[in-house]
């Protein structure tokens, strides 16, 4: 299985189109169709469906299609990665961020680095912690942020300066909206709303034994979304502080739960692939960050295990080792600001 056929695949599922895929791709539709054929007689199932002006991808190619996305992404990468190995006034990096306000800290730190590196692009991803760690694994990502502890033998962390704490959105002409803070009582009974991974990790502890009269309404990914139905009166919202509005404006308030319901300061963590990179870059790096004391592929990170946000970094090609030095110095004063 070619790249190519899988660029060639990918493209007639956008279009839906032999025709117009094949201009697309520069290509005459003959070799277009009988790459596709070769594809299908290779994986030995029928990926199209073909219909009188469109063509439709069948179960089997709708599978294809979000493996082959995956591969031609990497491949892209890989590619862009080499041509980038000398480039030390910018690059592309790929970050996968879950929802937190402390995601500013690390705006800013790109806002300077970009003074120095111009040239910088750099391309987000929101998910929660299962979303954007799949990424990560994959090297689809170089960074993530998550509301999870991290494997110490894959990742190396530090911490964000704040803390993240948990609250109720609720409307604000409600009964709830009178109270300082919200119990697990006060919630029995509600239509309440949030991330299946909150309402398991996080709600369920919390709530202890009042957590079977707890009703799961609806499950958001995203806190916006779910701040627009608890706006609508539909349920309460359950999520992290400062990541919706609640101005006077917006009719909502955020009242805190009790008991009190925080994810320590966060971690900027590094993913080490030191197959790929020179130990004496490595060095160097840790030497600026002084996060880790690395000796060959033994590594001793200096972080503790606790609920905290976490931002890693997969580091597969050289040329990030320059340009990234401010980053890491940048996550080290998080760090000092957190001591």
């Amino acid at each position: 299985m070619e790249i190519r056929t899988l660029r060639y695949f990918l493209a007639v599922a956008r279009e839906e189109n032999m025709t117009r895929a094949a201009e697309l791709l520069h290509v005459t539709q003959p070799t277009l169709s009988k790459a596709l054929k070769s594809l299908e007689d290779e994986l030995g199932k029928k990926l199209f469906t073909r219909h009188s002006f469109r063509i439709e991808l069948t179960e089997e190619g709708v599978l294809l299609r979000k493996r082959a996305e995956d591969l031609v992404f990497m491949a892209d990468k890989i590619e862009q990665e080499f041509l980038s190995l000398d480039e030390i006034t910018g690059g592309d990096i790929y970050f996968g961020l879950a929802e937190s306000w402390q995601i500013r800290y690390l705006a800013r730190e790109i806002r300077e680095f970009k003074k120095t590196y111009p040239d910088l692009r750099y391309h987000i991803t929101s998910g929660d912690t299962e979303q954007v760690t799949e990424k990560l694994d994959k090297g689809l990502l170089d960074f993530a942020a998550i509301f999870e502890i991290p494997d110490e033998r894959k990742y190396h962390s530090i911490r964000f300066p704040e803390a993240d704490y948990f609250g109720a959105v609720v409307p604000a002409d409600s009964d709830l909206a009178k109270k300082d803070s919200i119990s697990a009582e006060d919630l029995a009974g509600l239509p309440l709303f949030t991330s299946e991974q909150s309402w398991e990790n996080d709600i369920c502890p919390w709530a202890k034994g009042t957590f079977s009269r707890l009703h799961l309404e609806g499950s958001f990914r995203l806190a916006y979304n779910g701040s627009m139905f608890a706006r609508e009166g539909l349920g309460i919202l359950l999520t992290l502080n400062n990541l919706v509005d609640t101005s006077p404006e917006s009719g909502l308030m955020f009242l805190p739960l009790y008991p009190h319901l925080e994810f320590s300061t966060g971690i900027l963590t590094l993913r080490l692939w030191a197959c790929m990179i020179s130990i004496e870059k490595w060095d160097d790096i840790l030497v600026n960050f002084s996060m880790e004391a690395c000796y060959g592929n033994q590594t001793r990170p200096i972080s503790e295990k606790a609920d905290l946000l976490y931002v890693g970094w997969s580091g597969q090609s050289d040329y990030r080792n320059s340009a990234l030095r401010k980053i890491l110095s940048a996550a080290h004063d998080l760090q000092k600001l957190s001591a």
